[in-house]
């Protein structure tokens, strides 16, 4: 039985997406074990970035990678390996981010997996290496109380959700819609003494609540994982934040472009919200380089907006 229906889905793409699926389906069991199978949050190395890999983000990007060879994907960008592989002779290339927030794999959080889609150009970094626009495909798998899929193949952010008993994808929304203006924000406090004056000046805002300049109450919410913080605000609005700060090596924020912030960015535009790097849209933007970072806020357009006024 295939992982999920091809209604709803390019049939050029139909193999990637099913193998990112089939494979997904896999994980989110593995996961759904915890401490009952081997110890998926030991450390066993550091990625190309200096992060902490977990055992279960090799053991993922290991199992993408073998399945997306045959599913027609010439080059594999994954942010677990230093740079791009040679899978085969198809006609995509992927980036993938196998397990994001993977810090969160030992408190039951949720974390998931992000893909990004180009047509593959002749050189292996070139592929990806281009304007986040010409994407033809991003998407997340969410790992959670429900194990889910948000795809966009550039008309519309469609939500696909596993059914538990039969292991298949079943679309669940056929066009999501981020509400222009939301009560929620989502930013790492902690580092509140590092941040540039425009990032403090919008929390200032929404900390004001009714009495202040915005004229309502917002909610703050964090919870360091990108696809969780994703997935909130497809599902109900609010604004994000990870941008650079004073911190040594954090200029750029610490979000990849390649691997996180482009396909992010190409779901919540396509539902209606924006996604900038304070100011400038990402999807205008190029990657410098595989791993490089990208300063990154999206969500309810107006929330946005408002984020650019104060960047000037």
């Amino acid at each position: 039985m295939p992982a999920i229906a091809p209604d709803h889905i390019p049939e050029r793409l139909y193999p990637v997406i099913e193998a990112l699926c089939a494979t997904g389906v896999d994980v989110a069991r593995t996961i759904a074990r915890g401490p009952l199978g081997q110890s998926l949050a030991e450390g066993v190395g550091e990625n190309s970035g200096g992060d902490q890999q977990k055992a279960l983000d090799v053991m993922a990007d290991e199992a993408f990678e073998k399945a997306l060879g045959p599913a027609g994907v010439k080059f594999y960008a994954s942010e677990e390996q230093e740079g791009v592989l040679t899978l085969g002779d198809g006609a995509f290339a992927l980036a993938i981010d196998p397990l994001d927030g993977s810090s969160n794999i030992d408190v039951n959080v949720s974390i998931g997996t992000i893909f990004s889609i180009f047509e593959a150009k002749d050189g292996a970094e070139e592929s990806f290496l281009r304007p986040a626009s010409e994407q033809i495909a991003a998407g997340y798998i969410i790992y959670g109380p429900q194990t889910g899929m948000a795809v966009s193949f550039g008309d519309g952010t469609l939500m696909f959700v596993m059914d538990p008993e039969t292991g298949v994808f079943e679309l669940a929304e056929a066009r999501m819609a981020i509400p222009a203006a939301a009560k929620e924000y989502s930013i790492n406090a902690g580092y509140r003494r590092h941040w540039p004056d425009w990032v403090k000046s919008f929390v200032e805002e929404c900390e004001a609540g009714k009495e202040g300049p915005r004229g309502k109450d917002y909610s703050f919410r964090w919870v360091a994982s990108l696809v969780a913080e994703t997935h909130r605000i497809l599902t109900r609005g609010g604004t994000f934040l990870y941008t650079g700060d004073a911190r040594p090596a954090y200029a750029e924020g610490r979000l990849r472009m390649v691997y996180e912030v482009a396909p992010m960015a190409m779901l919540i535009e396509q539902a209606g919200g924006m996604a900038t790097d304070g100011k400038r849209p990402i999807l205008s933007l190029t990657a410098e380089k595989l791993h490089g970072k990208q300063p990154f806020v999206f969500g309810c357009r107006d929330e946005v907006e408002r984020v650019a006024e104060l960047h000037g």
